[in-house]
């Protein structure tokens, strides 16, 4: 909100901060009404829930379960163009708008809907309202309790609520411009998942050797990854002990969300480690580093390579280091084990129930297709970092529309910057 100490011309100072003066306080419950048409459940038939994600990310659909399986459940319909919120993750935003898409479907007690009442409220302006840094407040205020599921948003004191409304065009109007900002991140998301999955086509012929480059005919040689080099464990964890020294540590997310690191990586963690420890753990230019374990079979065995030596920095028991005792492409190391046929691989051996895990016998013992020619790696590395600088470039457009977006709906939701109607 703008400054309470001065008001400039044309606004004033309110229990809210300073606001327009066409804009008014309003408590919640005269601008919503609370909308529930009971479900007369029925054994035999199909019924699909909603839920609500949390940090305003919107409606998500559950699978479908017979009335049976609802059992004594309290369930109402969902209706249309409502605002609805998850009572018990209020606090983190879980709010969102019904739509045609939500037809015929249903929701528990703990999903209240809202519809506007005396022509005082547009429901997609209060949908960004609570999107916002003061209506994430406002909803903390009326969710009394504790952390987590003791947190839950209280009825009462959300009617209770006031928020500042300017008039009901000029509502639309904010709502319409920043609904313009979302659909181009949406387009902008989408072209990003495109890109991704053209990447993911391109890495699966060049890496099987399906499409080749042209001027090269050399042979391709399936190697078991224990004759081409030494996997490493680590017993460094995420603690900090009295007399040992200070280190940073590649962690299991680190390399499971990159292909190549090096020092300008910024987001290791902090710990500490034994002399032993930094001499045997250590990460230097070439190495490749592997997720040996994870929730699902198919997504296990994912690495990066470490572009050049990093300076106090180990690796973690979440992760095995892979040092090469032959020549190939620093870049290609990035790609060669993360096409579709490796991680195949990787996923046939992983063991587990909850949890699966590959033993350094099963990296050893695992194959790989690789070209001969250093020329050739070069040559596929070079068309995959390509691919990956334009996806990075569209990832960081993207957030710059995030940022432009946030910025610009701190001002027209706090009447700092108004619109014309």
């Amino acid at each position: 909100m703008m400054s309470s100490q001065v008001v400039p011309q044309g606004y004033k100072q309110t229990k809210v901060g300073v606001i327009p003066e066409e804009w008014d306080l309003f408590r919640i419950d005269t601008i919503l009404q609370r909308i529930r048409k009971k479900v007369n459940v029925e054994k035999d038939i199909n019924y699909q829930q909603i839920g609500i994600r949390s940090h305003a990310k919107g409606i998500f659909h559950k699978k479908l379960m017979t009335g049976e399986e609802l059992g004594n459940k309290s369930v109402f319909w969902i209706e249309e163009d409502c605002f609805i919120v998850n009572i018990v993750f209020a606090w983190e935003q879980a709010v969102a708008k019904t739509t045609k898409n939500e037809r015929g479907m249903i929701a528990s007690h703990r999903f209240p809907m809202y519809q506007p009442k005396n022509n005082k409220v547009n429901i997609d302006y209060l949908l960004y309202f609570f999107k916002s840094k003061r209506g994430k407040h406002l909803l903390g205020l009326a969710s009394p309790g504790g952390a987590g599921r003791n947190k839950t948003l209280g009825q009462g004191e959300f009617s209770e609520l006031k928020i500042p409304l300017p008039p009901l065009k000029e509502q639309q109007k904010i709502a319409n411009i920043l609904t313009t900002w979302d659909d181009t991140i949406s387009k902008q998301d989408e072209l990003i998942k495109a890109k991704e999955e053209l990447k993911k086509g391109l890495m699966q012929l060049l890496l099987s050797g399906e499409i080749r480059f042209s001027g090269f005919s050399g042979e391709w040689e399936e190697i078991r990854l224990g004759d081409i080099g030494k996997f490493k464990t680590s017993s460094v964890d995420k603690k900090i002990y009295d007399g040992e020294s200070l280190i940073k540590l590649l962690n299991y997310m680190d390399v499971y969300k990159n292909k190549k690191i090096d020092n300008n990586y910024h987001n290791f963690t902090t710990v500490s480690a034994s002399d032993t420890q930094i001499k045997t753990n250590n990460l230097q230019k070439g190495d490749i580093v592997f997720t040996p374990s994870s929730e699902t079979p198919e997504d296990i065995g994912h690495s990066a390579v470490i572009l050049e030596d990093l300076t106090n920095v180990l690796h973690s028991y979440h992760v095995v280091r892979f040092r090469l005792d032959t020549d190939m492409d620093f870049d290609f190391r990035g790609y060669v084990f993360n096409n579709k046929k490796t991680l195949k691989e990787f996923s046939k051996r992983a063991t587990g129930s909850t949890r699966f895990t590959l033993s350094i016998k099963d990296f050893n013992d695992a194959v790989a297709t690789i070209p001969t020619e250093i020329q050739e790696q070069q040559k596929i590395a070079k068309v995959l970092s390509n691919a990956d600088k334009e996806i990075d470039l569209l990832k960081n457009e993207l957030e710059v529309l995030k940022e432009q977006k946030k910025g610009l709906m701190q001002k027209l939701l706090t009447g700092e910057v108004r619109v014309r109607v």
